[in-house]
């Protein structure tokens, strides 16, 4: 397959600016895989398809404010700071992004704040726009981290051109997000309340929790018309033995088990065993999903609706079948759901 074929026109105004008024009824689409039937629901309706004992497998990654704004030595030039991840602890080290780029050079030093308690000095050039940076503080690391979490806000993706309102500290963060770690939420866990979530045990539905911190890399847009060339960013994930457990007991007995979300699918799928089970895993994952693709894990997941091109409609293609997965944009286009990050949900059966 190549990078055109997940090409299709998306009208600008389905680009989801704000999330639904209520985290449990934005728009569901559910599509069956065997009977290729497609039908419309709202997202708490979920509750319908699965039964006692069957498996959901959640990403429990927490988002951290990871955009922040300081001032450049001298020339007082506003730039903007996206922390990617921690590198050092002791020496406050951090891979970040800058923008704009070309006036951010080794040696320069950037400041924080009102006060200027917070400065940071770049020491290395990673990418155009990589760089790194070492943070002076005077104070202890949780003090530090505090400070960190004070100036920075809420790291909405790019499409969002609004400012960054109070409702996003809540609502870009899934409400069962326990290990920080990600600059980007995982969206299709976004659309569980604690209602639905207490509604699914009560069923007894298994919920066990997998983490995959989400880095900006899932984003990169792919340049290569060959998928086989594409080389996706490395993440960090972990599968704990209990949440392991859970899932291969549901293999073992043909359960619905569902991955919520294209960070859960790629985190069961990168700690697959011989025999077809799940292993437990702590470490990282470059793993790059697409069509033709066997899944091993799970055999139904949750997602929100992708761009044009994107690796997350790649893996989407591959679960749901090219075919079936274009006609469902087509109609998704057509009936104006909402797209991407605070877009509407897909249940793939």
């Amino acid at each position: 397959m190549k990078l055109s074929h997940f090409n299709f026109d998306l009208p600008e105004e389905l680009l989801a600016e704000h999330p639904s008024d209520i985290r449990d009824e934005a728009r569901l689409m559910v599509l069956d895989r065997k009977n290729k039937t497609i039908e419309h629901k709202l997202f708490k309706d979920i509750i319908d398809y699965f039964q006692e004992d069957d498996v959901m497998i959640l990403n429990n990654t927490k988002v951290f404010p990871a955009r922040l704004y300081g001032n450049k030595e001298k020339t007082g030039a506003r730039i903007e700071v996206f922390l990617l991840r921690e590198l050092n602890q002791e020496q406050r080290l951090w891979d970040v992004l800058v923008d704009p780029a070309r006036k951010i050079r080794i040696g320069n030093k950037l400041y924080f704040g009102d006060d200027d308690t917070l400065v940071a000095e770049v020491i290395d050039n990673t990418t155009s726009r990589g760089r790194t940076l070492r943070f002076l503080y005077d104070g202890s690391y949780r003090e530090f981290r505090r400070k960190l979490t004070e100036l920075g806000e809420t790291p909405l993706p790019k499409y969002i051109k609004r400012e960054v309102e109070p409702e996003d500290e809540e609502r870009y963060q899934t409400i069962f997000a326990k290990k920080e770690g990600a600059v980007a939420a995982p969206t299709a866990g976004l659309h569980f309340s604690k209602h639905l979530l207490k509604r699914l045990e009560i069923k007894g539905v298994h919920l066990p929790e997998v983490t995959l911190h989400v880095g900006l890399g899932t984003f990169n847009p792919v340049e290569v018309e060959d998928l086989s060339k594409h080389k996706m960013d490395s993440e960090e994930i972990e599968i704990l033995e209990g949440a392991a457990d859970v899932i291969n007991n549901a293999i073992t007995e043909k359960r619905r088990i569902c991955a919520v979300g294209t960070t859960a699918m790629r985190t069961v799928e990168s700690s697959v065993s011989s025999s077809g089970t799940l292993n437990d895993y702590a470490g990282w994952t470059n793993k790059f999903i697409f069509p033709p693709y066997d899944f091993s894990i799970a055999n139904s997941m949750i997602t929100n609706f992708h761009t044009p091109k994107s690796t997350l409609l790649m893996m989407v293609s591959a679960f749901a079948g090219h075919d079936f997965m274009k006609e469902a944009y087509e109609i998704a286009v057509k009936e104006k759901y909402r797209f991407y990050t605070y877009g509407d949900a897909m249940l793939i059966i």
